[in-house]
């Protein structure tokens, strides 16, 4: 549940990012890029945790090789 709150607050808050980016008389660019690689943060995120809804036996993080 913990994850899926992080994931949740990242990915609004790089959306939220990009809504103020047009209104900013000055770094406009700095702060879209900040919301594009918050939203990019946040999908990794997500993508890293454990368990899949394939139920693959073979999940790349879940190998017993490492």
């Amino acid at each position: 549940m913990v994850d899926f709150i992080v994931f949740i607050a990242l990915f609004v808050g790089g959306f939220y990012l990009f809504g103020i980016s047009w209104s900013l008389p000055t770094a406009q660019g700095v702060v879209f890029t900040a919301g594009l690689l918050v939203v990019s943060i946040a999908l990794a995120y997500a993508m890293r945790q454990r368990g899949s809804a394939t139920k693959r036996s073979d999940n790349w993080n879940q190998r017993d090789d490492k």
